[in-house]
């Protein structure tokens, strides 16, 4: 994520040919030697998205997975039995699936054990099969999980399981179509995972299914149908060619969490579960949120100022280099921050660098949203790259006051968004910028409450025993 609407990053998706992304990108490490069963459960690794956390190879990641309780690593799922799972049996799998429960100890739930819950014993029998085959690789990852105190006690996960798991249900009256798209987007892509809310307890706030998410300085836009702030005014078809490609002319670009979904799942779907999955998210209950997005005005948007232009770097050298020499004699305007900042890579006119997969930022819904939070936190703090090939967006909080960061997101917003008009304030871009994660309070002071709890269930058994000792002393 893994947002269906996000601006300024950078996808590589490795498929250059329409007729290539037909009925999804070729599997890799697929090979027509193996059994029906194995070559289904690499089918269902993608479906899954295995790979945005284990990577490519399923050792596990350096990088972590910021949440509220603390950083989380990923582990080693290659067989190797010193290291990996090689030691498992399918029941072992099933129960981590489907539990969030080990051989040894139980999972935190940034493994989405809470979605794939509701997978069906076929698809996992094939995903064991599957993993039984990937090179086993003999090493661990670089870094542990080591939450602080109470998280670190993996034992109060049966409590929050009992809570939160299943993190989704059923819903009645969907078609054959539709039931198939309910199980991919709850299951196996476990959408709601960025795009839902969470509650007191960081489970799924089910009353705001799907309608958009903060991911520390990432935003999971809404998805659900709602034409002011969802996707309401999306196709079927253009959920599928979103999902297949990684963009939406004029609308949507996907990068950073969303990206690593396309780059490693979404495209190698077939097209009947890309269908599947549009049609039941057409389906879900709209909700509207506060962030709504301005509708497009096509007749506000730039032209390419030549055919070349939006693709030939050299055809742009003039602009840019004036803009950087008018940012360095110490001017801020709008205008020359974002050439010396954003040109080089967006464009002069905002269409980007399509064939060294630099984003077209023109007409994208997120720099249309009547909340600029999640323009300003890229401009801030950058995007990484969906793949290892992908160009990385930079920060420039460290470059960039807070003045001159409200004037480049007032100049994409009205340049590129066609909005009439923008107000982002220096005031506004500190404010985002210092804006933490929103623990909720049984996150924010669990270890004050654990130790109070101890300290409560000491006295009880205290009691408890003075109590039994009067008692007998009477007897």
């Amino acid at each position: 994520m893994k947002p269906l609407s996000v601006m300024l990053s950078m996808l590589a998706i490795g498929i250059t040919s329409s007729a290539a992304m037909a009925d999804g990108a070729s599997l890799p490490k697929v090979s027509p030697a193996n059994s029906d069963l194995v070559n289904r459960g690499a089918y269902i690794a993608r479906a899954a998205d295995c790979m945005a956390c284990h990577g490519e190879d399923y050792t596990g990641s350096n990088t972590p997975i910021a949440t509220p309780m603390g950083d989380i690593y990923s582990t080693n799922i290659t067989p190797s039995k010193r290291y990996g799972i090689g030691n498992y049996t399918e029941a072992d799998l099933k129960n981590a699936l489907q539990k969030g429960r080990a051989p040894n100890h139980m999972l935190y739930p940034a493994m989405p054990y809470p979605s794939y819950n509701g997978m069906t014993d076929e698809d996992i029998s094939a995903l064991f099969a599957y993993l039984q085959t990937v090179p086993a690789v003999n090493q661990a990852p670089k870094h542990k999980t080591d939450l602080p105190f109470p998280f670190n006690i993996r034992s109060l996960m049966i409590g929050w399981n009992a809570i939160n798991v299943p993190s989704t249900e059923k819903r009645d009256g969907l078609n054959e179509t539709q039931q198939r798209g309910e199980y991919l987007v709850n299951n196996l892509e476990h959408c709601g995972t960025c795009h839902t809310p969470r509650n007191s307890t960081m489970g799924f706030d089910k009353s705001k299914y799907l309608s958009g998410a903060q991911l520390g300085n990432w935003h999971a836009p809404n998805i659900t149908p709602d034409e002011s702030s969802g996707i309401g005014s999306w196709s079927e078809q253009d959920i599928v060619t979103y999902l297949r490609s990684g963009e939406l002319d004029q609308r949507a670009y996907a990068g950073g969490p969303m990206g690593e979904a396309v780059a490693h799942s979404t495209r190698y779907l077939k097209n009947e579960d890309l269908s599947a999955i549009a049609s039941y998210l057409k389906a879900v209950p709209a909700i509207q949120t506060e962030d709504k997005v301005s509708a497009i005005d096509v007749s506000r948007l730039p032209t390419p100022m030549n055919e070349s232009i939006t693709h030939d770097l050299l055809a742009q050298k003039e602009y840019l280099k004036q803009a950087k020499a008018e940012v360095g004699n110490g001017s801020n305007s709008p205008e020359s921050l974002y050439l010396a900042a954003c040109g080089s890579c967006h464009g002069v006119n905002g269409y980007g660098q399509p064939d060294a997969r630099y984003a077209p930022i023109v007409g994208l819904s997120s720099i249309r949203r009547d909340k600029p939070d999640a323009l300003v936190n890229m401009i801030l703090h950058g995007v990484e790259g969906a793949t290892n090939t992908s160009p990385i967006m930079p920060g420039f909080s460290d470059e960039l006051n807070s003045e001159q960061i409200a004037g480049i997101a007032n100049y994409v917003r009205v340049n590129f968004g066609g909005l009439a008009s923008s107000d982002v304030s220096a005031d506004d871009v500190d404010r985002i910028e210092n804006t933490g994660v929103d623990k909720p309070f049984l996150i924010k002071y669990a270890g004050l409450l654990a130790i109070i709890g101890i300290i409560v269930a000491i006295a009880i058994i205290v009691f408890i025993i003075r109590a039994i000792l009067r008692s007998k002393r009477r007897a």
